[in-house]
């Protein structure tokens, strides 16, 4: 084991109590490991969802033929939506499993999984090869890619926060989103690629298989990094408590026992999924069906975008250490709620500098989700129950709102012909986040509970 106890205070000065008598020493270059495995996971759950959502106009061709375009591009969301009802399924399995038998085994079992998924979509045939059957199979595919993210987002954030030290947590656990950050700029820039350089009719036939395929190769290597890891110290510490097998925690428990952490976690999880989806999956979908923007350079201004995210994740993280979590995420909540409508104004100009400032704007308020959530989340629950109970809020919340947001901002706009409904929704979402900025806790430097403080050796 790569953690050690060391003592906090001299015990000739006074008697600490003992949830100051110990903390834990990690190992940093431990902890970087720990980071890099749990954020390329990420990175490859993401790249699978950015591609989907990049390519989604050529998808619904492949697999529901129509004549109509906007009825094409719903059913495409709709497979993308139907993954996520699954999520909370995943999560209530592989949560209490990871509480039970650790973070790494599950970690582990999550992503090959993930990868099978993924891989999976490129070796279905067309509607034109098999009918009906590809649109099953489809569905097929993404209900194991949403069954096992049920489990890998809560899992990933878990294992970065107890390995990290208490006063660098924020700043690790930033790098969380750095990978969901990558995986969309692999995604979507290999999408961009492949649309530049294949005729339409060749990425029809062929061409959005590869981009499914690299999944394989990347899902060998993600569980090659998973399984090299140890558990974690809070787990471990937890685990030596008893002298006997981890007994099983109750759903109850996760649930009854933790209702005022699982609502704000709904609420902190609804803001960021909707904001995050909406920017970086519906937003290029928006771009070219509902605006007509050039397919291409829409791609382009939304990687910009990504890649200026990157760029400051790690720097947002750092300054949720410094400042604490709860003045980052509300500084989001109010940047949405204030400028929601102003920056999609300025993206229906259609103009490239007016479409790159105002998801620029949009994608600077996100930052201050991304960067803020893979530490506030965790720090919401004991470590019993911290990922059993993360799994189910957070998955519960980004079901039915996250993943459903491409497709009931889809039909809102059907529905109403209203092209603002981009911002309202994002505006709604400011709203609920706030309030669950307002009731939580900030943790910052701060132990998680139920464990010892962490320090870095």
């Amino acid at each position: 084991m790569s953690a050690a106890t060391v003592a906090t205070a001299p015990s000739s000065v006074r008697a600490p109590r003992p949830a100051e008598a110990t903390a834990t020493a990690t190992d940093p270059a431990l902890v970087r490991r720990a980071v890099q495995a749990a954020a390329l996971g990420n990175a490859m759950e993401w790249f699978d969802f950015g591609v989907y959502s990049y390519i989604a106009v050529t998808l619904g061709k492949v697999f529901f033929p129509s004549g109509n375009p906007t009825a094409q591009l719903l059913s495409t969301f709709g497979a993308f939506a139907a993954a996520f009802l699954v999520r909370p399924l995943g999560g209530i399995v592989f949560g209490p499993l990871g509480d039970r038998i650790g973070r790494q085994k599950v970690l582990a079992i999550t992503m090959i999984m993930m990868a099978a998924g993924t891989f999976a979509i490129g070796l279905i045939p067309s509607y034109g090869s098999i009918g009906v059957g590809a649109p099953v199979l489809l569905l097929a595919a993404r209900l194991v890619q949403g069954f096992s993210t049920g489990g890998e987002y809560a899992g990933a954030s878990t294992f970065i926060a107890e390995y990290a030290p208490d006063k660098k947590r924020g700043f690790l656990g930033s790098w969380l989103e750095f990978g969901t950050l990558a995986g969309y700029i692999g995604g979507a820039g290999l999408v961009t690629l492949l649309t530049a350089l294949l005729s339409s009719d060749d990425l029809l036939s062929w061409g959005w298989r590869l981009p499914f395929l690299v999944a394989g190769p990347m899902g060998v290597f993600g569980l090659y990094l998973r399984m090299r890891l140890e558990e974690t110290p809070a787990f471990a510490a937890e685990v030596a408590k008893s002298e006997k097998a981890r007994p099983k925690v109750p759903l109850r428990e996760m649930i009854a026992g933790q209702w005022r952490a699982l609502l704000l976690c709904v609420g902190l999880v609804l803001v960021f999924n909707v904001t995050d989806y909406m920017l970086l999956s519906y937003m290029p979908s928006y771009l070219t069906s509902e605006l007509k923007y050039d397919e291409t350079h829409g791609l382009l201004v939304v990687l910009a975008v990504m890649a200026l995210m990157m760029i400051v994740q790690p720097f947002a993280g750092a300054l949720t250490d410094r400042v604490g979590r709860r003045p980052v995420i509300a500084a989001g909540c109010a940047g949405f709620l204030l400028l929601s409508v102003p920056a999609l104004l300025l993206i229906r100009q259609g103009s490239l500098l007016a479409v790159g400032l105002g998801m620029a704007a949009l994608g600077l308020l996100l930052v201050c989700f991304t960067a803020a959530m893979p530490s506030a989340l965790p720090a919401l629950f004991p470590t019993r129950v911290r990922y059993g109970s993360l799994s189910v809020g957070f998955n519960v919340s980004v079901s039915l709102f996250g993943g459903t947001t491409p497709l009931v901002v889809t039909a809102l706009i059907g529905a109403t012909g209203n092209m603002m409904m981009p911002a309202y929704y994002m505006m709604a979402a400011a709203v609920v986040g706030g309030v669950a900025v307002w009731f939580m806790t900030e943790s910052a430097g701060r132990p998680l509970p139920g464990s010892a403080p962490s320090v870095e050796r």
